[in-house]
């Protein structure tokens, strides 16, 4: 029996060549060129908005459409540029939208409940669209690649403000860290070594890995989902991972082995060239009394030594921290809600609360007493905070916030240039917006565009 799909009427169409009638199945709310957007997967959209906590607001599905045409926009141009992405990268972009989705819905079956269907439907149903999205980001990034910014052009950015209107910049701080965890003997290693062993030979002896791994995995991020992560490449993990999970073949077990994370085994899924599915179960071991104290005596070692000016703050970091990121800069803390400025500048209300207490009643150039604290992971140990620099609130200024300002100016040269480039493509590019929504707002433009 052959199936015919159509567009007529703003409604989709489905002709069986053995029946003369015509079933609506779907209404068709926009289209772009050849693509066409149906009240389906707008809705699926705003059922997304809805699970991820927001209050109900049939308005928002202006504001969802408008995404989905420039979305199409993009995605259209990038087959024309031959603008792609990896399968792997697409699987995931699902599997953590899903664990995400799972994790606000308070769980998997709470999900299916809101859905309506299965959490494997869901991921074949979003898969196309998470795609497309990521196709347009890298169209995106395309389009903007060769954007730039000049001493001038910050300046010019800068003297467009108004003087009321210039930003009122908080306080900031610049601190740097020295991050010690304790360290285990092999003899204190051993109970948890133990654990996950008796876990491999229980897979060995035919036990399901993934039912293992979500009972006893110490993973938060892959536990739930039995393990898995999805695909990766070589750069992904760290090392002792990656070696085995790209040694073993598919359906393969790993020995016990470790990483700084803890006592690991991982199953190779599937191989894909140089992209590898893999789940594990992690066993972290815990920190004894014995090894807290054995860290102390490190610490306050290296305190004696940076107060007595026998090593600097910057050279400390570099050879005794544990934590890599801040590790080879001089131990300065990166404000982690721009990583892409990578400045040390950190808003008071941006700063770990913890750090912020002890460093608000430092002065300028100090290093603090070891201080113990607990990590992510639940982990204690102990950190040296050094204060670089406090600067107060003030009105921004060139002199003192120029890689603010150049980032500002060059974020709107940005958004100048897809404005200038969505304007250009909707010129020359059919757009028909449905009658439910050609009165919204955000997509004037969109509709005004179609009708010249």
């Amino acid at each position: 029996m052959k199936k015919f799909l159509v567009i007529a009427g703003g409604l989709i169409c489905l002709f069986l060549n053995t029946q003369a009638q015509k079933k609506n199945i779907d209404k068709v709310v926009a289209v772009l060129g050849n693509n066409i957007i149906l009240l389906s997967d707008l809705n699926q959209q705003y059922a997304q908005y809805l699970n991820s906590g927001n209050p109900a607001d049939e308005k928002v599905k202006c504001y969802i459409l408008q995404q989905m045409l420039a979305q199409k926009l993009l995605k259209q141009q990038a087959e024309i540029d031959s603008i792609t992405v990896d399968e792997s990268q697409v699987d995931n972009e699902v599997e953590k939208r899903m664990r995400m989705q799972i994790q606000r819905a308070g769980g998997e079956e709470r999900l299916e409940q809101f859905l309506n269907r299965s959490v494997l439907q869901y991921k074949d149903e979003i898969r196309p669209d998470i795609k497309e999205q990521l196709i347009s980001d890298n169209m995106q990034q395309h389009i903007t690649k060769d954007v730039s910014i000049t001493p001038l052009e910050v300046k010019k950015y800068f003297d467009s403000y108004k003087k009321d209107s210039l930003p009122d910049i908080p306080t900031e701080f610049e601190v740097g860290e020295i991050v010690l965890h304790p360290k285990l003997t092999k003899a204190e290693k051993q109970k948890f070594y133990d654990k996950i062993d008796a876990l491999r030979l229980r897979v060995k002896s035919g036990e399901d890995f993934a039912f293992l791994a979500k009972s006893y995995s110490e993973d938060p991020g892959s536990a739930p989902d039995g393990g898995d992560l999805g695909f990766f490449d070589r750069t992904r993990m760290v090392k002792e991972f990656t070696a085995w999970a790209f040694k073993l073949k598919a359906g393969e077990v790993s020995p016990v082995f470790e990483t700084e994370h803890g006592f690991h085994i991982l199953q190779v899924i599937e191989r894909r060239g140089e992209q590898v599915q893999a789940r594990h179960i992690l066993i972290r071991p815990q920190v004894t009394p014995a090894s807290l104290d054995r860290v102390k005596l490190q610490a306050d070692s290296i305190y004696n030594n940076l107060v007595d000016k026998k090593i600097t703050f910057s050279t400390a970091a570099s050879l005794y921290s544990d934590n890599k990121e801040s590790q080879y800069n001089g131990g300065m803390i990166l404000y982690a809600d721009n990583v892409t400025a990578r400045t040390t500048f950190i808003p008071a209300d941006k700063l770990d609360p913890k750090v912020f207490l002890v460093v608000d009643t430092m002065k300028v150039g100090e290093i603090s007493k070891p201080v113990l604290f607990t990590g992510q992971d639940g982990k204690e140990g102990y950190k040296l905070l050094y204060l670089k620099s406090k600067i107060p609130p003030h009105k921004g200024n060139l002199e003192q916030d120029y890689a603010k300002f150049k980032e500002r100016a060059q974020q709107a040269k940005i958004d100048r240039t897809l404005s200038e480039w969505f304007q250009k493509r909707r010129e020359n590019t059919y757009i028909r917006i449905g009658e439910d929504y050609d009165q919204c707002d955000e997509l004037k433009i969109w509709a005004q565009t179609s009708k010249k």
